[in-house]
């Protein structure tokens, strides 16, 4: 068996590019063997093979002996099997030796491709062993070809792997060429047709926390933790931190000493903005830290609503808009609560001055029942409670004609009505009204701002507030400024002031 050396060498080649053991490639070589002998003899057949160590092979088909013979791939007659031996009885086993220089063509393209399928489907079992529970974590690998948009990537890892970035996963900020080192994140793993799929991306916010997972150390270990992250591909990142330990800043050990731990993440993703905030458990304080670099001056929240309305000055707002409304929408997605964004004046302009600026009283404004009206008569108390008005509110906004329209009310009593209605709607002028020049800027947490190119000066002990941006320029009203998602912004109008020459008077 000599001629079969060289066959069981080609297999051992297949098995170190495969990095199969030499277990497996027994298991599929006898595997394919059985492939071959069902292409001969008609069938699936009951054999016996051996693989020795010299490199051949030793193949014998067993056959039982029966009076009928029902299936010749497993059976043969008696009169056949006494050919060989007159001994041979019925319910015997016959040994047939199969020489592998026996086999045809097509058996031989029959073995063969019983073992690439077994090598492919154990390649497959591999890929979603190791990778499926590897979600969320960075892989790298090698640009292989662009195709109608989706970059298809041959991974370090295992080059087997199918793995691609569609357009969607993609920074709209980035171009690569064949054969570039890429990293990604590993998205999910799609089952298809051809075996698993590994989707990464690149646009995903886990891409981010991944790769500052990689660049701080502190996140590594677990000292320091990204609490949440937003993120707009190719446009911006807003990352709250908190950490464990005291005497370790979060932001600072993110920015890294000048800067140079969150430059590299910024580098690898094309220069995108990085904001770093501190997180906070109270989301007042959480809104102002991630509306920065904006600075807020007054935040109300509605927590039954989970709104939170923030105010600030006039030379703050497009800061905290952002470029499109980015900057409130992230901050917005940042904490889980709608912002309602607006400029001082506009705030003013809707009577707002004592939340603003905690100046002067604060009333309280609820409903109340008729019947605790003491200067109201029994009898128009009874008619208006006939006709389904009971409360204080149900009266406020009706007239003098919709009085008369309830049965049982006279006109002195519609009249008595809106006396007692005039008296306790009465609010009293404050004296000097007005609101103060300029209002008290509330102190908040700035995060660490980064852009390609910027650097922060403060090492990682630093305060919060490691870098602030140049303030966004205010589009004017109607261009390309639009409102963020969550967020009301009230538009202010513009007043004309036409100042009049001396002397000169007016026509």
């Amino acid at each position: 068996m000599s001629d079969q050396i060289p066959v069981i060498e080609a297999f051992r080649v297949m098995a170190a590019n495969k990095s199969l053991s030499d277990n497996e490639l027994h298991d599929l070589i006898r595997d394919g063997i059985h492939a071959a002998l069902a292409r001969r003899f008609g069938g699936p057949v009951e054999a016996e093979i051996e693989i020795r160590p010299e490199g051949d092979m030793k193949i014998v088909v067993l056959k039982e002996v029966v009076e009928t013979v029902e299936d010749p791939a497993r059976e043969t007659s008696l009169e056949e099997a006494r050919w060989d031996d007159p001994d041979f009885q019925v319910g015997d086993l016959l040994e047939i030796p199969v020489e592998f220089s026996d086999f045809g063509r097509n058996a031989v393209m029959a073995a063969k491709q019983r073992i690439i399928q077994r090598v492919r489907e154990g390649e497959r079992d591999r890929i979603r062993e190791e990778f499926s529970g590897m979600v969320g974590d960075l892989v790298s690998g090698e640009v292989q070809a662009i195709e109608r948009g989706k970059i298809v990537v041959m991974l370090n890892r295992v080059r087997e792997a199918e793995a691609v970035i569609p357009w969607r996963e993609q920074n709209p900020r980035e171009r690569f060429r064949q054969g570039e080192t890429i990293r990604a994140v590993l998205g999910k793993l799609e089952e298809t047709p051809r075996g698993p799929r590994l989707i990464l991306s690149r646009a995903d916010p886990l891409f981010v926390k991944a790769l500052f997972a990689i660049e701080v150390p502190e996140i590594y270990q677990g000292i320091v933790e990204i609490k949440e992250i937003v993120r707009e591909a190719g446009g911006r990142t807003k990352v709250a931190v908190s950490s464990r330990d005291d005497s370790v800043d979060p932001v600072g050990a993110c920015v890294g000493l000048k800067g140079s731990r969150v430059q590299a993440v910024v580098s690898e993703l094309s220069g995108e903005r990085i904001d770093i905030v501190p997180w906070h458990p109270d989301p007042e304080i959480f809104a102002r830290r991630a509306l920065a670099p904006a600075k807020v001056s007054k935040v109300i929240s509605d927590s039954e609503r989970h709104v939170i309305t923030a105010i600030v000055d006039e030379d703050q707002l497009s800061l905290a808009i952002g470029r499109n409304g980015q900057n409130v929408r992230l901050a917005s997605q940042l904490i889980g609560w709608q912002i309602d964004l607006y400029s001082s004046r506009d705030w003013l302009s809707r009577g707002a001055e004592s939340s603003l600026f905690g100046g002067g009283d604060e009333y309280e404004v609820s409903d109340f029942p008729l019947s605790e009206l003491e200067d109201i008569q029994p009898t128009t108390l009874a008619a208006l409670q006939a006709a389904g008005i009971n409360t204080f509110f149900d009266v406020l906004d009706m007239d003098r004609d919709d009085f008369l329209k309830v049965p049982g009310i006279s006109e002195d009593d519609a009249t008595a009505i809106l006396a007692l209605i005039d008296e306790l709607t009465v609010e009293d002028e404050v004296p000097g009204g007005g609101a103060p020049a300029g209002a008290p800027k509330a102190a908040s947490e700035a995060p660490a701002l980064v852009e390609e190119g910027e650097l922060a000066d403060k090492p990682a002990e630093a305060e919060e507030t490691e870098e602030v941006e140049e303030p966004e320029a205010a589009e004017p009203s109607g261009e390309s400024e639009g409102e963020p998602v969550g967020a009301a912004i009230s538009e202010t109008e513009a007043s004309l002031a036409v100042e009049e020459e001396p002397g000169k008077a007016e026509d």
